[in-house]
């Protein structure tokens, strides 16, 4: 009898075990993406009240949280950072940032955090692993630049900010000036997980992209001489929308599945080269582009007036910039650069490194250098 009931101990044992491997296989895509909490005390996910120096208008449990997710990398962190300052500055709302980056950053974006100016942001460290994206993604010798991680954290949202049901999602090359508030009340509408700006909007006219031409349509980013493209039936002339910021519904983005679809289109352009050979814009955009045809909502162009970065020149009047609710350096000529437009805009935001790290690159500093 004992010799049995050992048995079914081990049997048991056994059952436990592989219940145990099998709920952590299942639960593995979110293992991959960590988060971690801020422990300085004074910011992070607490109760707002507990955050000395708080503005006073902000503490007011009637409000309701909006989620603003940002990517931050360490090459770029000082643009992390004048986005974040302007949102905080230009609203009267009840702000979480969920700030996005690798492991090796994070004592570097919780040393700048730290500094007086930006003491009363609440925001959330989350560590993305790189390893989500084993098979999703491949090097392309032809773009010049590897793959940086970081740009595809859009893709998982609902893991990012778990608890909402809606969040704002935004590239870390941009400065708000109007209140977050409204582009967070952006309607969209039923069955559409996310609004964007579309490219032939009034604001956002077309635009010559380096060995890409006029890049605002479908076939601007997708392979049309590729049968399964084709198979989509999806108009190449179809307007193409920026995924640099957009406002997304997560109950309804988990209910399509809007992650698992982006990561099959990922997967299946590794070994069918479904992008367009031409692709100057971010390559985060095709599948965006499959998954949203049709299927999204628009936001105010005003609160994606971008193209700063496309050229040296400026192509808007002082006036149009000052009513933007949202300027968008997207292109190469970042505004932390040595050669971008309305430079002087963006850094009345920027807030000085404290360790030192990253610094502002100028022309007349450069000059300075040279003598």
């Amino acid at each position: 009898m004992s010799f049995r009931k050992v048995n079914i101990v081990i049997l048991a044992l056994a059952v436990a075990l592989f219940l145990l491997v099998l709920h952590h296989n299942f639960l593995g895509l979110s293992s991959l993406l960590r988060n971690e909490v801020s422990d300085s005390g004074i910011v992070g996910l607490q109760p707002i009240d507990f955050i000395p120096n708080a503005p006073q208008h902000a503490v007011d449990g009637r409000q309701e949280e909006i989620p603003v997710v940002i990517a931050a990398s360490e090459d770029r962190l000082g643009g992390t950072i004048a986005a974040i300052n302007s949102i905080q500055h230009n609203t009267r709302s009840s702000v979480i940032f969920y700030i996005v980056t690798l492991n090796g950053t994070a004592d570097h974006l919780r040393s700048w955090l730290s500094s007086n100016t930006l003491k009363s942001i609440r925001y959330k460290i989350v560590i993305f692993d790189s390893k989500l994206l084993e098979g999703k993604v491949k090097e392309d010798p032809d773009q010049g630049e590897s793959v940086k991680p970081l740009t595809f954290a859009r893709f998982y949202l609902p893991i990012l900010v778990p608890s909402a049901k809606k969040a704002i999602y935004m590239d870390d090359d941009v400065i708000v000036q109007g209140d977050i508030l409204a582009l967070y009340n952006t309607p969209l509408k039923p069955g559409h997980a996310a609004a964007f700006s579309e490219d032939c909007d009034s604001t956002s006219t077309k635009v010559v992209i380096r060995g890409a031409g006029n890049q605002y349509n479908y076939i601007g980013y997708l392979d049309y001489k590729k049968e399964r493209i084709r198979k989509l039936s999806m108009k190449a002339s179809t307007c193409s929308f920026n995924p640099g910021v957009f406002v997304a519904n997560l109950t309804e983005w988990k209910r399509q599945n809007i992650t698992n679809q982006l990561e099959k289109w990922m997967k299946l352009n590794v070994k069918e080269g479904l992008y367009s050979r031409t692709l100057a814009g971010s390559i985060t955009t095709p599948p965006l582009l499959i998954v949203f045809y049709q299927q999204h909502s628009t936001i105010d162009p005003m609160w994606n007036v971008r193209h700063l970065g496309s050229s040296a020149g400026k192509r808007y009047s002082p006036q149009f910039v000052k009513a933007a609710k949202l300027l968008h350096w997207n292109g190469h000529f970042k505004p932390w650069g040595r050669t971008a437009s309305y430079t002087d805009v963006w850094e009345k935001w920027y807030i000085p490194d404290p360790t030192g790290k990253f610094n502002l690159i100028r022309r007349h500093m450069e000059m300075s250098n040279i003598k």
